[in-house]
């Protein structure tokens, strides 16, 4: 029978990779994290995975735009499931398709995607994904030919998301999501051969020492794959939001490119390279019926959809490849 939470292949895989004591850390904090008394929403994800249906043969597909659960599911099973899938609203990274129900997510992130995966190698990869939200773009590199992809994201709902999607697949899959954040990141980790952060580095109050924690992850020669929001222009500049930014209040340090590749290098990457720079549109994040709160629309200036709500430039966001030197 499938278990919720089945994360002792990943400890396990860990110790035969010598991390015995940080799979052991892991073990402790992500079982206090989804102890009972963790979160109040915790009892109405576990009973809704409880009452899946089951599939006989399922299998997954994460070759398409969407990731994909394919098998039989009868009509009412079909709609069993779909009423499930909406306790855990909102969806915000995809999309998916659980048999017939498409999950049209805020982001489609299979844009971006498209735009990194024929510049990124993941063939044999351990990943880390730092921020890793429901895990589509694990599912991804998976498929594109990493070896283990462990992702860390604090946000409970997010981790059911993807548990709602594995409780259909083999025991041995090689995709983990644990309720952590980079926190638990030790100084000297120095276990995966590439590190994705996307979407995280403008969130943190010292984006220096979020940088340096992902190195530190690192073997040596190993890559990050970073994605920020940018300034535009090409000096070394800041911006610095005086309150929010597109709404959003922790939003901390928006580098322009120039400067972004100055802090990787300081925190020793080497050769930066930019994959792709592109603005955020209504096409690739919007709300839908998955995902009802304010989206991208929302935050922009009316008027000018040039510029955020509040007057600063609207979203561009740069995607770097580095490695990590020494």
């Amino acid at each position: 029978m499938p278990q919720l939470f089945s994360w002792e292949p990943l400890f396990e895989f860990l110790a035969r990779d010598g991390h015995g004591s940080w799979a052991q850390s892991l073990r402790t904090l992500s079982h206090a994290a989804t102890s009972p008394d963790s979160n109040g929403h915790l009892s109405t994800y576990r009973a809704a995975w409880d009452q899946l249906p089951h599939c006989s043969s399922p299998r997954l597909l994460a070759d398409r735009d969407a990731v994909t659960l394919e098998g039989p599911l009868n009509p009412a099973d079909q709609q069993q499931l779909r009423t499930l899938l909406r306790t855990l609203h909102p969806w915000r990274k995809g999309p998916f398709r659980f048999f017939d129900t498409l999950i049209d997510t805020e982001w489609r992130s299979c844009l971006k995607w498209d735009r990194l995966a024929s510049r990124v190698d993941f063939r044999g990869c351990r990943v880390l994904d730092v921020g890793c939200g429901n895990g589509y773009y694990g599912w991804r590199m998976l498929h594109a030919g990493a070896r283990l992809v462990l992702g860390l994201d604090p946000i409970l709902l997010y981790v059911m998301q993807f548990e709602f999607l594995r409780r259909y697949l083999p025991e041995d899959t090689r995709h983990f999501i644990l309720p952590l954040g980079d926190s638990v990141l030790p100084h000297g980790l120095h276990a995966f051969d590439l590190c994705v952060s996307m979407g995280v580095l403008y969130h943190r109050t010292s984006p220096i020492d979020h940088l340096q924690s992902l190195w530190q992850t690192l073997v040596p020669g190993g890559r990050l794959l970073l994605e920020t929001l940018v300034l535009p222009g090409e000096e070394s500049m800041l911006l610095v939001p005086p309150d929010r930014y597109a709404k959003m209040r922790n939003v901390w340090f928006i580098p322009t490119v120039p400067l972004l590749l100055t802090w990787l290098k300081r925190c020793g990457f080497e050769h930066p390279q930019i994959l792709d720079v592109t603005a955020t549109t209504a096409a690739e994040q919007r709300r839908t019926e998955w995902m009802t709160f304010e989206s991208l629309p929302d935050f922009l200036d009316p008027t000018n959809p040039g510029q955020t709500i509040e007057g600063h430039p609207a979203p561009l966001r740069a995607m770097v490849i580095a490695r990590r030197r020494g």
